[in-house]
């Protein structure tokens, strides 16, 4: 299992979101951590990696450790800025 560890700005983007919509992307960052497993893919242009969690996304970075969560949020035109 990976450990997680957010961001400051990720963790206020995480306690902004809907209590419905806050336990799903924790559920989601738990599997992949524990697992591997959920819609992830490499980021173009730029370091890091996005795990889609419905209309949510998670930027973040790993190592063989650790993830990194560095922004999360709705999926809208600045996401990925």
């Amino acid at each position: 299992m990976k450990t997680i560890v957010f961001t400051n700005a990720a963790a206020r983007d995480l306690d902004a979101l809907p209590a419905t919509a806050r336990n799903v992307v924790d559920r989601a960052l738990t599997a992949y951590a524990i697992e591997g497993r959920g819609d992830v893919k490499r980021l173009k242009g730029r370091d890091g990696y996005r795990l889609r969690v419905g209309e949510y996304r998670v930027i973040f970075d790993e190592d063989q450790v650790t993830i990194l969560a560095i922004y999360i949020g709705r999926r809208v035109t600045t996401t990925y800025r």
